[in-house]
């Protein structure tokens, strides 16, 4: 799973590689017919000392060919004059390695990197131009905002990179209210693609990285009510083991405050304990016991 915010923007693509032709023409960007689209090695070392590696690497499959094209994304988090130098290389080096046209596609969280991203690369002198880079973008100021509950429900890959593109706009608080109901109506898979609504929640987590963002999608998460509650659906089940945690660490912490002795086999009952309204009970008793075996009296 991803790590950090700069790797769930292009491990996004992984997870669900056919967001690239649902995604790019939200942005003007037109994506061919294809019939598979297949993660390639990220290694592009050609000599020892020097190594590079480029964050994610696509062949795309047309119908009709037997080639296709290979796509290269990068995610960046600021302006980098030295990516130019990279940039060109990965270009050169897949059109060398796979003998296929290359593409490169520039990730980005913020418009000034995106308008930077956006900027041709052109390498020669005044005198002759010897070649010249056209990234594609995709980040804030092109991607449309999502704000509507429905559009982040129909497909929710869209809904999470456009989430994860606006992580520093003002309006993100009304983007993630959206996508939160996306991510929580119904089960298991949603629209195109093939990945569960609890990897696209944690997805949203680490990609929006530390701050008030992360807090408040945590805060959605955290107080999720289920639409059809009794159906056994992933994300309730997930919703409902939160839930169950937060009420067991509320008691033991209850108990710790008060100065309360925790026997090893309290702590393990109340952290096994999976009833709400059991976990409710033992929170209330939890204020005035003396001793800690006392949240069990009658049971």
């Amino acid at each position: 799973m991803v790590s950090s915010p700069h790797e769930a923007l292009h491990r996004i693509f992984r997870m669900d590689p056919g967001l690239f032709a649902r995604l790019l023409p939200r942005a003007g960007i037109g994506f061919p017919e294809h019939t598979a689209i297949e993660p390639l090695d990220t290694d592009l070392t050609e000599i020892r000392p020097l190594e590079r590696r480029v964050d994610s690497v696509f062949r795309v499959r047309v119908p009709g060919e037997e080639s296709g094209f290979v796509l290269a994304v990068e995610s960046q988090g600021k302006p980098d004059p030295d990516k130019h130098n990279s940039w060109t290389y990965y270009l050169a080096h897949m059109y060398a390695k796979y003998r296929l046209p290359p593409f490169l596609l520039v990730v980005c969280k913020d418009k000034a990197t995106a308008a930077w991203a956006s900027e041709p690369i052109r390498v020669g002198r005044a005198f002759h131009t010897s070649m010249v880079v056209f990234p594609l973008v995709l980040g804030p100021g092109i991607l449309p905002v999502i704000t509507e509950p429905d559009e982040a429900a129909r497909d929710l890959g869209v809904a999470v990179f456009s989430a994860l593109a606006y992580a520093s706009d003002p309006g993100l608080t009304a983007i993630l209210d959206a996508l939160a109901s996306g991510v929580a109506d119904d089960a298991g898979k949603s629209g195109p693609g093939d990945v569960d609504r609890v990897d696209w929640a944690e997805i949203v987590e680490i990609g929006l990285g530390e701050g008030p963002g992360r807090d408040y999608w945590r805060h959605l998460m955290a107080t999720y009510t289920p639409n059809f509650p009794g159906s056994n659906s992933i994300v309730e089940e997930s919703w409902l083991e939160g839930k169950a945690e937060g009420k067991a660490e509320t008691v033991l912490r209850i108990l710790e405050v008060r100065g309360v002795e925790i026997p090893d086999f309290v702590r393990e009952r109340v952290t096994a304990c999976a009833d709400l309204d059991v976990l409710g009970t033992w929170i209330d008793r939890s204020l005035s016991v003396v001793r800690a075996e006392e949240l069990f009296v009658e049971e």
